[in-house]
């Protein structure tokens, strides 16, 4: 009964896995050497659109959009440098 539950989980979750392994060897990838002047140019433009105000020009959904994932990086680099202090108690950022 439970080798049966376990070969039934296990055949369900195969091809998730496959599709979640796809993705995550692009998505988690580092930057390639061809990527480079992309990533310039996307950091031009970045500086360009706050230099000119163009960003106050967003709907609330591309706002709320750009906020969120600016708070996950932000909280991203608290926790690994909780990680790396490896300790929550008493820790100053």
């Amino acid at each position: 009964m439970a080798s049966a539950l376990i070969n039934n989980a296990i055949a369900s979750a195969r091809p998730k896995f496959a599709i979640f392994m796809k993705y995550a060897k692009v998505e988690l990838a580092p930057p390639k050497l061809s990527e480079i002047p992309q990533i310039k140019s996307g950091i031009g433009k970045l500086l360009s659109t706050a230099k000119s105000g163009a960003w106050k020009n967003q709907t609330v959904k591309e706002a709320t959009l750009n906020t969120l994932v600016g708070m996950e990086v932000l909280f991203w680099f608290y926790i690994g440098e909780c990680i790396g202090k490896r300790h929550f108690v008493g820790y100053d950022v």
